[in-house]
């Protein structure tokens, strides 16, 4: 077990998902106590933000995770069921952020694999008296208002996990709860190639994952990656205005189902007076690229979607058949893509759909 400086939590964790997270699906099933502030909180996607000097009818708001003083038990605790098929949890994140007097003063983490098909239910796992845990994070001490991660040895990170549960020191507040790793997909179905099914071979709960991009001054890259189509701006890439001639900002995509491409979805939901003018798409296929991070200026990227493609305001672009690059598109396996905005704005959702390969 290795303690994260809080300055390095964000370069440690750079390539993965933060599971822990309602954008993903993940939900609370159940809680010892949340008396103070729901612990549903814990799993917003966003920093914690603190507003002092307000008051709701159980004492000052919080956002995070807070419990009522006096625990009689060891711990108060939270289980939360991921929204991925399962998971692999590479380290963990306890946020205390603008908890003061009232932080939890140890953290333990906790998780198990309910295997589709077990018979185990969530309502077993969310009983107190589930045996079936597994210690992923000791009890360790926790500081005030502030950011503690942990990454987890190989063994631990290389099993899957459907739960988790995070125990909470005798009682308290934590902000946030971030779990770092990779979502594993669900077992294709065995089928001939031709007959296997269409997928979202780019999505998060695919295991897709966001490697680089080249300006993300007002939202994460990560954000086109998520389910459904999101609430507002927020939740989608934006990045800086562009001044220069022939300027484009880009995302390279990792796919979590290397795979042939039948249709490619660009969504500028919510983006209105700042869409990008066009987009191209881009791949590369299964051996070309870098094992690493490939480069934006990689000489083995080949279009998928034919040209520069206008986009709309809110709007949801969907490229297919004739819109896709000749020559194997459907019968190359892609490893790799990469959106390019011209010259720069946002979108809410970036899919590529097709077959495993």
């Amino acid at each position: 077990m290795e303690q994260i400086p809080t300055t390095d939590i964000d370069p440690v964790f750079a390539h993965t998902t933060n599971l822990a997270s309602c954008n993903l699906n993940s939900k609370v099933l159940a809680c010892s106590n949340d008396y103070f502030a729901s612990a549903d909180n814990l799993l917003t996607p966003t920093l914690a933000v603190s507003r002092p000097g307000v008051f709701i009818h159980t004492g000052a708001w919080y956002d995070g995770w807070e419990t009522r003083r006096h625990n009689s038990e060891p711990y108060d605790w939270v289980v939360i069921k991921l929204g991925v098929a399962a998971a692999s949890i590479h380290g963990v994140e306890v946020d205390t952020a603008y908890f003061k007097g009232n932080y939890g003063e140890k953290a333990e983490l906790q998780a198990t694999y309910a295997q589709e098909g077990s018979g185990i239910t969530d309502a077993q796992i969310a009983d107190p008296s589930f045996a079936g845990w597994k210690t992923l994070l000791p009890a360790s001490p926790c500081g005030p208002s502030q950011r503690h991660g942990w990454k987890f040895p190989i063994e631990v990170s290389q099993d899957p996990y459907t739960h988790v549960r995070l125990l909470m020191y005798p009682d308290g507040g934590f902000a946030r709860l971030r779990l770092y790793g990779h979502a594993i997909p669900p077992s294709a179905p065995t089928l001939q190639a031709a007959s296997a099914p269409i997928e979202e071979l780019s999505s998060a709960l695919n295991g897709g994952l966001a490697l680089a991009a080249s300006d993300e001054h007002f939202t994460p890259s990560s954000n086109i990656l998520l389910p459904g189509r999101g609430k507002d701006m927020g939740d989608g890439w934006e990045t800086a205005r562009s001044r220069g001639a022939g300027h484009v900002d880009w995302a390279v995509i990792k796919l979590g189902l290397p795979g042939s491409v039948a249709k490619v979805v660009v969504d500028t939901k919510d983006f209105r007076g700042n869409f990008p003018r066009a987009v191209r798409v881009h791949g590369l296929v299964s051996g070309t690229a870098d094992d690493g991070l490939p480069s934006a200026d990689d000489p083995h990227w080949v279009e998928i979607v034919k040209g520069d493609k206008p986009c709309q305001a809110d709007t949801e672009h969907v490229f297919e058949a004739g819109d896709l690059a000749a020559g194997g598109t459907d019968t190359q396996v892609f490893s790799h893509v990469k959106l390019t905005l011209v010259p720069d704005g946002g979108v809410k959702r970036f899919r590529i759909f097709g077959r495993r390969g």
